[in-house]
């Protein structure tokens, strides 16, 4: 029994702190040792000069400007010795028109592409893209914009993605054009997202022009496992979307950009003007404004409810005001509503005021009362100067 009750006392200590004294049961006794377990704790400490040790730490933050923290963190993914590799990968770069902060971008964004075989690995995936006679800054977008294409296969990932959204844009009427904001399709997996995620939105019956438009628009959005985005897709179904129209891969792409929690968080935040059937009301006129930060809805919906004294109906029956800028357009135009109201001029808001592109706002409400308010241009250029302080 005594041995036993040994055995397990000794298993939940670290050997380093005890010394056995007597391997005789009846006399058996553990001597601690107070300066084993303090040497214990010290080395699982981070030396404070850790960094100045590691070769590739040092390269990191010396050479592509890494914090000490993230340099420490890389190097555990990508570890070398000399500069001999990262240099000749550099110089491959340039010498294809990728500038010094173009790298850095990338390095910082994928720490191992540092160390690609530069003949067999980085210049058949350049010369790929410029054989399909885009122009050099579209190239070097695309890999600025998903560096890890550098570490796809190009015949068994990069070429097929290719082929296979060239096929589908062009039987969709739909140019090509430029790649640069479908990079990171050539990192996605194509026979386990795209290809079956696009299949979800087929048998929801999405019209194959609005699979293209979300793909030229939100390509990530169908960069997830098939059954989460199946599970979103039903989600936007439930909440009365119907699968034909424009606004249904919208809120899509609105749900698909967040977890539940945030979801759940921005409904809380929004119920401090409306109710939870008003709030799916607004997503469904516009989607977007659930894809806003806690931090704007609050300070939009404050500025036009509180401080405007606009009714909430107001913004809940035009939700597409959440989405203009606070400081570029509702508040300088609301200080022009404010003095046009206070001279008479107008006696109610019109949401034209918000929703008119800046030309149109202005001939229609600063140009056309300016012999009647003088300095009103003035007031409102002062505005917008203020948002960009």
């Amino acid at each position: 029994m005594f041995n036993a009750i040994y055995r397990v006392f000794l298993h939940g200590i670290h050997r380093s702190s005890v010394r056995i004294i007597s391997q005789n049961p009846k006399s058996s006794f553990v001597q601690f040792s107070p300066f084993a377990s303090a040497a214990t704790n010290k080395s699982k400490s981070r030396p404070e000069n850790e960094n100045e040790e590691n070769f590739t730490a040092n390269y990191l933050m010396n050479t592509w400007g890494f914090s000490p923290e993230k340099a420490l963190s890389a190097s555990k993914y990508v570890n070398f010795d000399s500069t001999e590799k990262p240099d000749s990968v550099v110089a491959m770069w340039k010498s294809h028109g990728f500038t010094v902060e173009q790298i850095a971008h990338m390095v910082k964004r994928s720490p191992p592409i540092i160390v690609c075989d530069p003949q067999k690995t980085i210049l058949p995936k350049i010369e790929f893209f410029r054989s399909l006679g885009m122009p050099e800054s579209d190239m070097v977008s695309i890999f600025c914009g998903a560096p890890n294409t550098f570490k796809r296969s190009l015949e068994k990932q990069i070429i097929p993605s290719y082929n296979y959204i060239k096929s589908l844009f062009e039987s969709n009427g739909k140019s090509f054009g430029s790649m640069k904001r479908l990079a990171e399709i050539f990192c996605c997996d194509l026979q386990f997202q795209l290809l079956p995620n696009i299949e979800v939105l087929r048998e929801a019956g999405v019209l194959e022009s609005k699979i293209v438009e979300l793909l030229q628009t939100q390509p990530r959005t169908l960069m997830v496992g098939r059954e989460r985005f199946k599970k979103v897709v039903e989600e936007v179904k439930e909440l009365g979307f119907r699968p034909s129209t424009p606004k249904f891969i919208v809120a899509v792409h609105a749900m698909r950009s967040m977890n539940k929690l945030t979801w759940e968080k921005k409904v809380a935040l929004y119920k401090k003007w409306w109710s939870e059937g008003e709030i799916i009301s607004a997503f469904e006129k516009h989607p977007y404004c659930m894809m806003i930060s806690k931090d704007k809805i609050t300070s939009k919906m404050d500025f036009l409810i509180n401080k405007m004294g606009f009714e909430s109906s107001y913004v809940l029956n035009r939700p597409v005001l959440l989405s203009y800028s606070l400081g570029n357009r509702i508040i300088p135009r609301c200080s022009v509503y404010k003095v046009l109201l206070e001279k008479g001029l107008i006696n109610k808001v019109k949401v034209s005021m918000l929703v008119y592109p800046e030309k149109e706002f202005l001939r229609r409400y600063v140009h056309r009362y300016e012999g009647e308010v003088p300095g009103l241009l003035k007031l409102y250029e002062k505005k917008l100067a203020l948002s960009k302080i």
